[in-house]
This record gives C-alpha cells, sequence and structure tokens, in this order.
C-alpha cells in the first residue's frame, strides 16, 4: 500500500469511528507522525492531502524540515510530540508550528521568552499524564478527579501557561499506556476528556483540542472525544 493509500484508509477509519460516536469527522485533525522517515515519505504525504506533520525528537525536525518545506507543495503544520529539553527549545520555535508535550511551567517559560524574541506564537498543549505512569512525561493528571490538590496544580498551570506572552494554549495531549487493553486506554481518554471539561469550566477558558489516540488506538480516542490523533505507522508503516 502507498502512503496515499494508507491516509486514505486511516481517514475512512476516523469517519467510520466518528459515524460511531455521532460526531463530525471534519472537526477530528489527523496528525502524521514521520518518526524515523524520510523527508521524501514526508513529501509525499503532504501531496496527498496531510496537512499536520508530527516529529517526536528535535534532531529529526532539524534535519528534515527545512529540506521538506522547500521541496512540499501544499501547507503543512509542524508538530512537536516528543519531549523537549530547555536547551532544544531555540530549535523548536524556529521550525514547529505547535508544541503538543508542554509538560512543565519551566519549558513553557522558555518558550515564551523565545517566542517573543523571535516575534512568532506558537500554539500548545498542555501533556498530561493521566495513566499515572512513572515513565511518562507530563503535569500529573492521574486520579485528578479524586484528589483536589492535584487538580489545584493543574489548574494553576494552566492559568499561568495561557497568561505567557507568544504561546496560545489550545488543550491538552495525553498518551495511554502501550500494550495496555481497550478498557484501560478508553478510560484514558475518558479521564482526559473529563478534565478538559473541568478546566474549561473553572478557568473561564476554552480549551478546544484534545490530542489523544496514536495507530494502536485512535478509534478508541475519537469515540471519547479526541479532536486530534497522532498516527505513525498505520500511514508511513513499520519503522527500522
Amino acid at each position: 500500500m502507498s502512503i496515499a493509500d494508507n491516509i486514505s484508509r486511516v481517514e475512512d477509519r476516523i469517519a467510520a469511528a466518528c459515524a460511531r460516536a455521532n460526531r463530525d469527522p471534519a472537526a477530528v485533525a489527523l496528525v502524521g507522525i514521520s518518526k524515523q522517515k524520510s523527508a521524501a515519505d514526508i513529501i509525499l504525504a503532504i501531496e496527498s492531502g496531510l496537512q499536520h506533520i508530527g516529529e517526536n525528537r528535535v534532531e529529526e525536525g532539524m534535519s528534515k524540515i527545512p529540506e521538506v518545506m522547500a521541496a512540499a507543495a501544499g501547507a503543512v503544520t509542524w508538530h512537536m510530540v516528543g519531549h523537549v529539553q530547555s536547551r532544544k527549545a531555540k530549535h523548536v520555535v524556529k521550525l514547529f508550528d505547535y508544541v503538543q508535550s508542554v509538560d512543565s511551567l519551566r519549558l513553557a517559560g522558555r518558550l515564551s521568552r523565545l517566542a517573543v524574541e523571535a516575534e512568532r506564537e506558537l500554539d500548545v498543549l498542555l501533556e498530561i499524564n493521566v495513566s499515572g505512569e512513572a515513565s511518562k512525561y507530563g503535569f500529573r493528571g492521574y486520579n485528578w478527579y479524586r484528589d483536589a490538590a492535584v487538580m489545584d496544580r493543574l489548574l494553576e498551570a494552566q492559568r499561568e501557561i495561557s497568561a505567557l506572552p507568544s504561546l496560545r494554549t489550545r488543550g491538552l495531549m495525553t498518551m495511554a499506556p502501550l500494550g495496555a487493553d481497550e478498557a484501560t486506554n478508553r478510560q484514558v481518554f475518558a479521564d482526559l476528556y473529563g478534565l478538559r471539561e473541568e478546566l474549561q469550566s473553572a478557568a473561564g477558558a476554552g480549551l478546544p483540542v484534545l490530542s489523544m489516540g496514536m495507530t494502536d488506538d485512535f478509534e478508541l480516542a475519537i469515540e471519547e472525544g479526541a479532536t486530534m490523533v497522532r498516527v505513525g505507522r498505520a500511514i508511513f508503516g513499520d519503522r527500522a
């Protein structure tokens, strides 16, 4: 199957998941995750209609984005979806339009200062560790509905980051546990949706984007309210 065929199949799966949830497929953005894939593959994806491309590593973005932008026919929004070290934030601000992995106030402040200096704005998502796994980055969001202190910290972080110049806080991002069963993943997605509703209500500010769901679970995520899904293997094939 070609990359164009793969994109079409993923879009069909998105539409089917939206139909089950009585949602409009146009309300779900597809981000193609091009980790370990070539600039040529990304160009093919963009020319096949993909408008959002995500990278996990800053170094890969530095090597591929200029090449893709010089050759691709079609508009594209670049998403940083992996962990960002503070020392690499300057490259993120230069190359990416969207940072989905803002996982600390420190990182948000650094991105804000650099974006102000660069005279540009970044869309950002707060990465929330809903599953409680120690190996995951993100603001602690496990059992937010049972622990008032957790909710208070999340609300304060959302307020502080939303007030930073040159950052547009658009919503939340999470990852379900790898290899978990359907019920576990569905609960993680439902928890993030519920957290978004609580934060919007408490802060009086809109958080329209919920980025959740990858190749193995994006349909579940859509059924639980995802507005953005991050799909790599189902578009670009297996990684080395």
